[in-house]
């Protein structure tokens, strides 16, 4: 099935070396815009898990890019990150981060695999209308928080109650925030689309 994703949609260079260009150009203002709102970042007194824009990042770079071109981005964002340069929160990086014994690196997992997923129902339509957006952008935030509460539960060595208080309990209504400004902006997007269209 070819995508339906609204970026996807706008930019169809016509020969290879354009797209190439146009693919790299989105791939790194992807990156940046990630990158920027994982700089949104409050650091709370009883979990080492920061409330950040990162989810909002991930889920609308999925969303607006579809699933190969989203999960690229997140992809080289967490290269990016991982080679030193400071683009995860409050400008940390490198490869320590993203281990199995960092009480965060399972969200920025779980990132990757929600902006493939999001991308994914967004080539299938998913992103276009309200009601079927802000559902693929909850199902995202469920597998963040899959992945980030379990390694957290891994790295600080708890159990399943303390994962919950310290991974996901005080980021819900944050979460719902962002999930709501992701879920209206794409189909806002693809209303000023038809209307240029039309």
């Amino acid at each position: 099935m070819s995508s339906t994703a609204i970026v996807p949609t706008l930019v169809r260079p016509s020969n290879r070396v354009a797209a190439l260009v146009a693919d790299a150009v989105l791939v790194a203002a992807g990156v940046a815009l990630i990158a920027l709102s994982a700089q949104v970042s409050i650091n709370l007194p009883h979990t080492p898990v920061p409330i950040t824009g990162q989810t909002f990042g991930a889920l609308l770079v999925g969303g607006a890019y579809g699933a190969r071109r989203g999960f690229v981005t997140f992809a080289t964002y967490l290269v990016v990150g991982g080679l030193g340069y400071g683009v995860f929160a409050g400008h940390s990086s490198g490869w320590d981060v993203l281990r199995f014994s960092s009480a965060t690196g399972g969200y920025l997992v779980g990132m990757l695999v929600a902006a493939g997923l999001v991308g994914w129902l967004a080539d299938r339509g998913w992103d276009r209308k309200p009601w079927r957006s802000l559902p693929t952008m909850v199902l995202g935030n469920v597998v963040i928080y899959a992945f980030g509460a379990t390694w957290l539960a891994h790295a600080l060595g708890v159990g399943a109650q303390d994962a919950w208080d310290l991974g996901v309990k005080d980021f819900l209504v944050g979460d719902a925030l962002k999930i709501l400004l992701a879920a209206g902006l794409l189909p806002g997007a693809w209303w000023v689309v038809d209307k240029i269209r039309r």
